[in-house]
Protein backbone atom coordinates (compact mmCIF):
# COMPACT_ATOMS: atom_id res chain seq x y z
CA UNK A 1 0.00 0.00 0.00
CA UNK A 2 1.49 3.32 -1.08
CA UNK A 3 0.88 6.10 1.43
CA UNK A 4 0.59 9.59 -0.03
CA UNK A 5 0.65 12.92 1.80
CA UNK A 6 -0.97 16.01 0.31
CA UNK A 7 0.08 19.36 1.79
CA UNK A 8 -2.58 21.98 1.11
CA UNK A 9 -1.64 25.65 0.63
CA UNK A 10 1.10 26.01 3.24
CA UNK A 11 1.87 29.42 1.76
CA UNK A 12 3.20 32.53 3.45
CA UNK A 13 -0.01 34.55 3.00
CA UNK A 14 -2.01 31.88 4.86
CA UNK A 15 0.57 31.44 7.62
CA UNK A 16 1.77 34.91 8.61
CA UNK A 17 0.76 37.08 5.67
CA UNK A 18 -2.44 38.80 4.59
CA UNK A 19 -4.69 35.91 5.77
CA UNK A 20 -2.37 34.44 8.41
CA UNK A 21 -3.43 33.32 11.87
CA UNK A 22 -1.64 32.21 15.03
CA UNK A 23 -3.22 28.75 14.52
CA UNK A 24 -1.68 28.54 11.03
CA UNK A 25 1.72 29.56 12.39
CA UNK A 26 1.40 26.91 15.10
CA UNK A 27 1.07 23.98 12.64
CA UNK A 28 4.20 24.66 10.54
CA UNK A 29 6.49 22.44 12.63
CA UNK A 30 3.93 19.64 12.75
CA UNK A 31 3.49 19.78 8.98
CA UNK A 32 7.25 19.69 8.37
CA UNK A 33 7.58 16.74 10.77
CA UNK A 34 4.70 14.96 9.00
CA UNK A 35 6.31 15.49 5.57
CA UNK A 36 9.52 13.88 6.84
CA UNK A 37 7.55 10.71 7.72
CA UNK A 38 6.84 10.13 4.01
CA UNK A 39 9.06 9.27 1.06
CA UNK A 40 9.77 12.45 -0.90
CA UNK A 41 8.14 11.04 -4.05
CA UNK A 42 4.94 10.44 -2.05
CA UNK A 43 4.51 14.05 -0.94
CA UNK A 44 2.36 16.35 -3.08
CA UNK A 45 1.31 19.94 -2.47
CA UNK A 46 -1.09 22.57 -3.70
CA UNK A 47 -0.56 26.29 -4.04
CA UNK A 48 -3.41 28.76 -4.12
CA UNK A 49 -2.51 30.83 -7.18
CA UNK A 50 -4.12 34.12 -8.13
CA UNK A 51 -3.38 36.82 -10.68
CA UNK A 52 -3.18 40.58 -10.15
CA UNK A 53 -6.85 40.78 -11.16
CA UNK A 54 -7.89 38.67 -8.12
CA UNK A 55 -10.18 41.35 -6.64
CA UNK A 56 -12.26 41.28 -9.86
CA UNK A 57 -12.83 37.52 -9.61
CA UNK A 58 -15.87 35.93 -7.97
CA UNK A 59 -13.69 34.77 -5.07
CA UNK A 60 -12.13 38.23 -4.77
CA UNK A 61 -15.55 39.85 -4.56
CA UNK A 62 -16.48 37.48 -1.72
CA UNK A 63 -13.08 37.63 -0.01
CA UNK A 64 -11.66 41.06 -0.88
CA UNK A 65 -8.18 40.43 0.56
CA UNK A 66 -5.39 40.06 -1.97
CA UNK A 67 -3.46 36.88 -1.26
CA UNK A 68 -1.31 34.30 -3.01
CA UNK A 69 -0.71 36.52 -6.02
CA UNK A 70 1.59 34.45 -8.22
CA UNK A 71 5.31 35.21 -7.95
CA UNK A 72 4.97 37.24 -4.72
CA UNK A 73 6.48 36.28 -1.38
CA UNK A 74 3.01 35.63 0.02
CA UNK A 75 2.35 33.10 -2.77
CA UNK A 76 5.44 31.04 -1.99
CA UNK A 77 5.33 27.93 0.17
CA UNK A 78 6.74 28.40 3.66
CA UNK A 79 10.53 28.00 3.28
CA UNK A 80 10.73 25.10 5.76
CA UNK A 81 8.15 23.24 3.68
CA UNK A 82 9.14 24.16 0.12
CA UNK A 83 12.56 22.54 0.48
CA UNK A 84 10.91 19.21 1.38
CA UNK A 85 8.67 18.94 -1.70
CA UNK A 86 9.71 18.09 -5.26
CA UNK A 87 8.65 20.94 -7.57
CA UNK A 88 7.06 18.45 -10.00
CA UNK A 89 4.70 17.35 -7.19
CA UNK A 90 3.30 20.85 -6.67
CA UNK A 91 -0.05 21.79 -8.18
CA UNK A 92 -1.00 25.43 -8.68
CA UNK A 93 -4.74 25.96 -8.36
CA UNK A 94 -6.85 29.05 -9.12
CA UNK A 95 -9.67 27.95 -6.83
CA UNK A 96 -10.27 25.90 -3.70
CA UNK A 97 -9.90 22.40 -5.12
CA UNK A 98 -7.38 21.05 -7.63
CA UNK A 99 -8.85 18.84 -10.35
CA UNK A 100 -5.29 18.27 -11.62
CA UNK A 101 -4.28 16.88 -8.22
CA UNK A 102 -7.37 14.65 -8.08
CA UNK A 103 -6.57 13.36 -11.57
CA UNK A 104 -2.98 12.63 -10.50
CA UNK A 105 -4.26 10.62 -7.52
CA UNK A 106 -6.62 8.75 -9.86
CA UNK A 107 -3.72 7.99 -12.22
CA UNK A 108 -1.56 6.65 -9.37
CA UNK A 109 -4.46 4.58 -7.98
CA UNK A 110 -4.84 2.78 -11.31
CA UNK A 111 -1.29 1.42 -10.94
CA UNK A 112 -1.22 0.59 -7.23
CA UNK A 113 -3.27 0.65 -4.03
CA UNK A 114 -2.98 3.96 -2.20
CA UNK A 115 -4.02 5.74 0.98
CA UNK A 116 -4.08 9.53 1.12
CA UNK A 117 -3.54 11.85 4.07
CA UNK A 118 -4.10 15.60 3.89
CA UNK A 119 -2.69 18.41 6.02
CA UNK A 120 -2.59 22.18 5.62
CA UNK A 121 -4.64 25.33 5.27
CA UNK A 122 -7.40 26.26 5.59
CA UNK A 123 -9.33 23.31 6.97
CA UNK A 124 -12.71 24.85 6.18
CA UNK A 125 -11.93 25.93 2.64
CA UNK A 126 -9.13 24.26 0.67
CA UNK A 127 -8.48 21.19 2.83
CA UNK A 128 -12.14 20.17 2.85
CA UNK A 129 -12.51 21.02 -0.86
CA UNK A 130 -9.55 18.88 -1.91
CA UNK A 131 -10.42 15.99 0.42
CA UNK A 132 -13.98 15.82 -0.93
CA UNK A 133 -12.88 16.27 -4.54
CA UNK A 134 -10.42 13.39 -4.21
CA UNK A 135 -13.09 11.33 -2.40
CA UNK A 136 -15.42 11.92 -5.36
CA UNK A 137 -12.72 10.72 -7.78
CA UNK A 138 -11.65 7.80 -5.56
CA UNK A 139 -14.58 6.68 -3.38
CA UNK A 140 -12.88 3.42 -2.34
CA UNK A 141 -9.53 4.96 -1.35
CA UNK A 142 -8.94 5.61 2.35
CA UNK A 143 -8.58 9.34 2.86
CA UNK A 144 -7.64 10.96 6.16
CA UNK A 145 -6.95 14.42 7.52
CA UNK A 146 -4.57 15.07 10.42
CA UNK A 147 -6.48 17.66 12.42
CA UNK A 148 -3.35 18.65 14.36
CA UNK A 149 -1.65 19.64 11.10
CA UNK A 150 -4.51 21.80 9.85
CA UNK A 151 -5.90 25.17 10.81
CA UNK A 152 -9.10 26.88 9.77
CA UNK A 153 -10.05 30.49 9.26
CA UNK A 154 -11.29 30.27 12.85
CA UNK A 155 -11.17 27.47 15.40
CA UNK A 156 -14.95 27.07 15.07
CA UNK A 157 -14.78 26.75 11.28
CA UNK A 158 -11.89 24.27 11.60
CA UNK A 159 -14.01 22.08 13.88
CA UNK A 160 -17.07 22.39 11.63
CA UNK A 161 -15.00 21.31 8.60
CA UNK A 162 -13.73 18.28 10.50
CA UNK A 163 -17.34 17.29 11.22
CA UNK A 164 -18.23 17.68 7.55
CA UNK A 165 -15.27 15.51 6.59
CA UNK A 166 -16.30 12.83 9.11
CA UNK A 167 -19.81 12.85 7.66
CA UNK A 168 -18.30 12.22 4.22
CA UNK A 169 -16.28 9.23 5.43
CA UNK A 170 -12.91 10.96 5.64
CA UNK A 171 -11.01 9.73 8.68
CA UNK A 172 -9.97 12.43 11.14
CA UNK A 173 -6.70 11.81 12.99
Amino acid sequence: MRKILIVIDMQNDFIDGSLGTKEAEAIVKGVTDKIKEYKKEDVFATMDTHKDSYLKSQEGKNLPVEHCIEDTNGWELHPDISKLIDPENIFKKPSFGSVDLANKMLEISKKEDIEIELVGLCTDICVVSNALLIKAFLPEVKISVDSNCCAGVTVEKHNAALETLRSCQVEIK
